[in-house]
């Protein structure tokens, strides 16, 4: 199987940084993610933002099944669980969620989906792997303490993966800042996809400045 858990929690961890976007035009989407793939970033998170969202995500990993099937398509913002299926159903190879929702998780993992779930405390991400998180989500990543938390957090944790989502920008600091202190991965949006480039549809300009800042985490890992 193509995708499957294992490929794709490595994929991500690999990855370092996983591009996060929605647009409700379907064309829009499809070149934002090539972009985001030829920049390097083939595991990308789409947002279960808009109306018909499911609608848009069909269509765009319909066209990569054909057009690039090593682009790897989750989904994020889902928070309970007949979403999470609609989504498994058309396609989606992990799953994201603010916040945790145990019956998420019973889905994922009945179909060994990666599900990484929003969380804010050491209780709430110990409870997440207990329902079989491998990479958790800290979410919102600066409101919740930042690299410190993730710090403090693996000190009596070590076997956690963290992946934060908001707080971290493209900048050297900020993602040495996040890497240093032991993420795992982080998930990143408008800072990484900014609304100019989307504006100017400049998906050259987004794919240089994913592969900057790939490189840029690769050099901070010190690979």
């Amino acid at each position: 199987m193509r995708h499957d858990r294992m490929s794709v929690l490595a994929a991500m961890i690999e990855q370092g940084v996983i591009p996060v976007f929605y647009h409700p035009d379907v064309e829009l989407c499809r070149n934002v993610i090539k972009a985001c793939a030829d920049g390097g970033a083939k595991a990308i998170e789409f947002t279960n933002r808009g109306d018909f969202a499911a609608h848009v995500f069909l269509e765009v990993t319909r066209h990569f099944a054909g057009a690039d099937p090593s682009i790897i398509m989750g989904v994020g913002s889902v928070v309970d669980a007949p979403t999470a299926g609609i989504y498994i159903a058309n396609g989606a190879k992990f799953v994201v969620g603010p916040l945790l929702n145990p019956d998420v998780a019973k889905v994922c993992n009945r179909r060994k989906i990666p599900y990484s779930p929003g969380c804010g405390s050491a209780t709430e991400i110990g409870y997440a792997e207990e329902l079989g998180g491998e990479i958790v989500k800290v979410f919102p990543g600066s409101s919740v303490g930042g690299p410190e938390f993730v710090k403090a957090m693996l000190g009596p944790c070590p076997w956690t993966k963290i992946m934060p989502t908001g707080g971290v920008d493209c900048t050297e600091e900020s993602l040495s800042k996040w890497f240093k202190a032991g993420v795992a991965c982080v998930g990143m949006g408008s800072n990484l996809i900014t609304k100019d480039l989307l504006d100017a549809k400049d998906y050259a300009g987004i794919e240089k400045k994913v592969r900057d800042t790939l490189a840029l985490v690769r050099s901070i890992r010190g690979k």
